[in-house]
């Protein structure tokens, strides 16, 4: 069979779920729920398993913590990852900045991101403004799923559960035997899909360590390939070409990110999926993005789309151009988000926040489980966040 066609994995949401999210989320029941403060605290926690990919290493996970309190005593959670330390202090300054204005609303998330996106109008809500936009978004939608005592993929229109999930912690850039034996221990983590990181300076390179990782892991184990944006059109084509006959799920991020028109040239020529928006900055990027066939599948990340006011009206575009839609990061989240996806897919799960979470996400038998507490299921351990802030 063509694996470009056919991969839907578990079961389709009602039709219809996002779009009625859109027309009733911008209104809360209770009028008196308003918001009072937004604090945010910058963390640095170390990584479990260091990130080593085309484009550097990463060791320890940049997060900002946001606290969006309420009036009535309500406290939305959420937080942001600003890739490297240095974009910890300017993501607080815009926290901050955007919530002055956000004082005294009325917890109505679209009506809030409605706000604050108009008077970023000018300046754009991109990069690190759109990421401080997406946090406040994120946390208002959980105070508010929290003030009706349900989870967040509730108060979506869908349903606590499990969403498949693949883990995406470590395999970065090292020698295949390394790569081999990592493979083995993260699938011993629970999970039946894994990926690893290319971009080596040698093609022959990258596809000794899919080989090594593949024989390591086993058929029945799904296997992922990301590039972060490594090669240039012609080179991806090369490699894609040589990777096709390997059974990889998809093929991530090839070449650039911006360069949609060259990724559609690497998408047609392939016959495995090609995988691309972690770097979607907003809907509007992602519709460009389809209506140019840049790609076969789609992985929104929630603090670039828009945080969960975004996801829903992306999630809206997948079903519309029929394409299944994973996430990027931000896992305790992105569960409830996926579960509330017409076109779900992959969730990539990383536990960079876990050390200071009170709960970390349960995975179970290649799924993690939706929690059914109130709101997204983040609670801070008040010790661990004292003890890695930067």
């Amino acid at each position: 069979m063509d694996p470009k066609i056919g991969r839907l994995v578990g079961p389709i949401s009602p039709p219809g779920t996002t779009a009625s999210v859109l027309c009733t989320a911008g209104m809360t029941a209770d009028p008196a729920l308003r918001i009072r403060t937004i604090d945010a605290r910058p963390v640095l926690v170390p990584m479990r398993r260091p990130l080593r990919t085309s484009t550097g290493a990463v060791e320890q996970a940049p997060l900002l913590l946001i606290d969006l309190h309420t009036e009535a005593g309500v406290t939305g959670l959420s937080y942001l990852f600003g890739l490297q330390p240095f974009t910890l202090a300017p993501l607080r300054s815009l926290v901050e900045s955007l919530a002055e204005p956000i004082a005294g609303a009325e917890l109505a998330p679209l009506e809030i991101e409605r706000s604050l996106r108009s008077r970023l109008a000018l300046l754009g809500a991109h990069n690190l403004a759109g990421m401080a936009l997406s946090g406040i978004d994120m946390a208002a939608w959980d105070a508010l799923a929290r003030a009706h005592g349900m989870p967040l993929v509730t108060l979506l229109g869908g349903r606590p559960g499990r969403v498949a999930a693949y883990n995406s912690n470590g395999l970065g850039i090292m020698p295949p035997a390394e790569a081999a034996a990592e493979a083995v221990e993260l699938v011993a983590e629970g999970f039946g899909a894994v990926k690893v990181r290319l971009g080596r300076a040698s093609a022959v390179d990258d596809l000794a360590a899919v080989r090594a990782v593949r024989e390591a892991i086993g058929p029945d184990v799904v296997l992922m390939s990301d590039f972060n944006q490594y090669l240039s059109v012609a080179a991806a084509l090369e490699r894609g070409r040589m990777l096709d006959g390997e059974g990889l799920a998809w093929i991530e991020e090839p070449v650039r990110a911006d360069d949609l028109a060259g990724c559609a040239r690497v998408t047609a020529a392939l016959r495995t999926p090609v995988q691309i928006g972690e770097n979607f900055s907003g809907p509007f990027q992602m519709r460009e993005s389809l209506v140019m066939g840049a790609s076969d599948l789609v992985m929104p990340d929630l603090q670039r789309i828009g945080g969960v006011s975004g996801w829903l009206r992306a999630a809206a575009l997948a079903h519309g151009f029929g394409v299944e839609m994973s996430s990027h990061l931000f896992p305790e989240y992105s569960a409830h988000l996926l579960a509330a996806t017409p076109t779900r897919h992959w969730l990539e799960y990383v536990d960079w926040a876990a050390p200071v979470l009170r709960e970390p996400l349960a995975v179970e038998d290649g799924h993690v489980v939706v929690p059914d507490r109130p709101g997204a299921g983040l609670e801070w351990d008040e010790a661990a966040v004292a003890r890695f802030r930067a």
